[in-house]
């Protein structure tokens, strides 16, 4: 069958934007290609620094031919119905249309048949529509054409069973060729399909799959380093980078003054990786970083690239020894210093909430409060805390923003009698920055990675900066989910309401209250009238706080696959303890996967359904659900067996509840699922004896009632 080929060709499109573009174009082609009638089973794409593109292969010569039936109006139905129906089939008067008669009347159908539309013909008519439509994250006009695209765009070489198709887009070329290596092979190549495309561009240096050029950029740097006995430092995030751009990876050792290697191996990796994005490289008899890093040239030069490697350790050098001054700087003083504390005392945290040294007394006072629960050692947490901003004032820090905390460990780290505990906190109380990145393991880490968050949280609660569905400038959800993985990485039994509103210490009040107490109480850009109120609000703070955190949770549980139902079901407890949370879910869903769970959910929802009729009815109330069961008046065997299950059940299932081992309550639970079924089937609820009719709704709401003890089940689909 025919084949497509499509490729764009621009200006150089930014590295960290090609990948998503390929993403982009596949979702936009499949779709407008499926509503035309047309299937494409396999679309595969491609993208290069001056390219993006795609081919499919056997793709039809012309869309299905449309042979259907479309019902109308009955027959005398108003004019306006009778136009709509015209319109939606294409019909230009009601006498084209057939009467067809039916057990319910006459009414019009439209025989509707179209043969299928040329697939170059619809090529020519989505392709504008996605260009003009396409979502670049950034995007310019050039001075030639009108069109809004991330790079002034050339041309739009489209080829179709090996005829080129014309493409019109605000003047923009559309020729069957392609352009080579802008330096070795800058000539136009005619292209007559995809096969010939890919053929052409590789003998022209330009190979168009970014997965084989990281492939390539991969196995020759770990190549070149083997030949040495070196190691090369992986990266993936930097290899997917240098892969978008070069069209043609020439992989290349390069060299660098060994002094260098006195400045930490982060201060290096982050200047060749940010600054020049090299590799670096390891030495493993050492078991550090070698005086050594690979680049990645986009030519096959001469001298076999010796010139572009030279080149490039001048330009390396002359950062890392501006970095070599700045490290010299701030080791020559202790990482806490006065001077040090008076620079944070002079930085805005934020205009409401006082100064970064502010926060950082803010943050040691929860951080004391939280080693009850997280065992940590206050003395080790208070060192920490007071250390854990310094770096921020740092002359390295300076120059390199993204080594915050890293920088002040390396510090902590060579000031005598500093403990291990401490540095690693200084580093870590960031973490975790992303959903990826790892989390604090240390127990003086976790605890002032946990009252660091909490702190941020609170503090911007208390001056109504919350997050929006489109704004987050503060990295609020980002520090409630950090608080959220490291309380289940870390194990750590933390009752989110009490230490937001009340506080931990029996002797001490240090919650929500506090925060905003200690964030806005002496500071001269608020009222004291207004922190007093927001003092007052805290309880309902806390509250909508919580929630907040809950919806991170939920997010969390659902990434890894937990059904968001079951996630509802157990947070509608009113549960504040997120581990505890995390199990009764887990347990949950290993129960309902079971016969007996299904099935005994199943009878709730038959259960609650017929609770509610007769609440509704107004036969029924909450508070005669709260009545005992009457055993002497049961009369079926069926009840009574459900009476029993009940009695045994009930308490069986709130004591393993009491004691965490939620796996056993489902399993006491289970019990219930033959005599529930048996009740069901054997016993009529609404029985005319009023007695009767009282005992059986009883047992229904014990049966909701023991269900409950470990989730709330109508909150559970199916």
């Amino acid at each position: 069958m025919p084949q497509l080929l499509l490729e764009l060709f621009s200006e150089e499109i930014p590295a960290r934007m090609q990948k998503r573009a390929e993403e982009d174009l596949e979702k936009a082609f499949g779709e407008r290609l499926k509503a035309a009638g047309l299937d494409a089973k396999a679309i595969k794409t491609f993208s290069a620094p001056r390219r993006v593109g795609l081919f499919i292969d056997d793709l039809p010569a012309k869309a299905a031919d449309v042979n259907e039936e479309r019902k109308g109006p009955r027959v005398g139905s108003p004019e306006q119905a009778l136009q709509g129906f015209l319109k939606g089939a294409g019909l230009t008067s009601i006498d084209q249309a057939q009467i067809v008669e039916d057990k319910k009347g006459s009414f019009y159908v439209a025989k509707i048949e179209r043969a299928g539309r040329a697939t170059a013909e619809i090529v020519q008519e989505i392709v504008p529509e996605i260009i003009r439509a396409f979502p670049w994250p950034k995007s310019m006009r050039s001075q030639s054409s009108d069109l809004q695209w991330v790079r002034p765009l050339h041309n739009i070489c489209c080829v179709f069973d090996g005829k080129a198709v014309k493409i019109a887009v605000e003047g923009v070329g559309s020729e069957a060729v392609t352009w080579g290596h802008r330096f070795h092979a800058p000539e136009a190549l005619p292209v007559t399909s995809a096969a010939d495309h890919a053929s052409k561009l590789r003998g022209a240096k330009v190979l168009i799959e970014r997965e084989e050029r990281k492939t390539i950029i991969l196995e020759q740097a770990k190549k070149l380093c083997a030949a040495k006995g070196l190691e090369l430092v992986e990266d993936i995030g930097l290899l997917e980078e240098v892969a978008g751009l070069v069209e043609w990876p020439v992989v290349l050792l390069g060299d660098m003054d060994p002094d260098f290697l006195m400045l930490p191996g982060e201060v290096i990796r982050l200047s060749m990786r940010t600054h020049q994005k090299y590799f670096a490289v390891r030495d493993p008899k050492k078991g550090g970083l070698a005086p050594h890093f690979i680049v990645v040239a986009n030519i096959e030069a001469k001298d076999g690239g010796k010139a572009i490697a030279a080149g490039n350790a001048r330009v390396l050098a002359a950062r890392l020894s501006d970095a070599q001054f700045f490290w010299k700087v701030d080791t020559a003083t202790p990482l806490y210093t006065e001077e040090r504390k008076a620079k944070l005392e002079k930085i805005v945290f934020h205009q409401k909430l006082g100064s970064v040294w502010d926060k950082v007394e803010r943050v040691r006072a929860l951080a004391e409060e939280l080693c009850a629960v997280t065992g940590a050692d206050p003395n080790l947490v208070r060192e920490a805390a007071a250390l854990c901003k310094m770096d921020l004032v740092t002359e390295t820090v300076g120059e390199f923003p993204e080594l915050q905390g890293q920088v002040g460990r390396q510090l902590s780290a060579l000031t005598k009698g500093n403990h291990e505990s401490v540095a690693a906190a200084i580093e870590d109380h960031y973490r975790p920055l992303g959903p990826n990145d790892r989390v604090p393991t240390d127990k003086v880490a976790v605890t002032l990675a946990l009252a660091e968050k909490l702190d941020t949280l609170g503090a911007f609660w208390a001056i109504d900066e919350r997050p929006t569905g489109s704004s987050d400038p503060f990295a609020l959800r980002r520090a409630a989910l950090g608080i959220v993985r490291i309380i289940l990485s870390s194990g750590t039994r933390l009752p989110l309401t009490r230490i937001q509103f009340q506080g931990i210490s029996t002797t001490k009040k240090y919650g929500l209250a506090a925060i905003i107490e200690r964030a806005l109480g002496n500071n001269a850009s608020i009222s004291k009238e207004e922190a007093l109120a927001a003092i007052d609000k805290a309880p309902t703070l806390a509250g909508d706080l919580l929630a907040f955190l809950a919806d991170r949770l939920k997010v969390q549980l659902r990434d890894q696959g937990k059904r968001h139902d079951l996630v509802d079901a157990v947070f509608a407890l009113g549960d504040d303890d997120l581990v505890r949370i995390v199990a009764r879910v887990e347990a949950l869903d290993a129960f309902l996967k079971t016969e007996d769970g299904a099935n005994l959910l199943a009878g709730y929802k038959r259960a609650a359904n017929i609770l509610a009729a007769e609440e509704k009815k107004g036969k029924w109330s909450p508070e005669e659900a709260k009545g005992q069961v009457d055993a002497s008046k049961l009369a079926e065997p069926a009840e009574k067996a459900l009476y029993e299950a009940l009695e045994k059940a009930l308490p069986a299932a709130r004591a393993a509840v009491e004691k965490e081992e939620f796996a056993a309550a489902m399993k006491a639970l289970s019990g219930l699922r033959a005599p529930v079924d048996a009740f069901f089937d054997k016993v009529m609820v609404n029985a005319e004896d009023p007695m009767l009719r009282r005992n059986r709704l009883l047992l229904l709401s014990r049966l909701r009632e023991a269900l409950s003890a470990v989730a709330d089940f109508s909150k559970i689909e199916g």
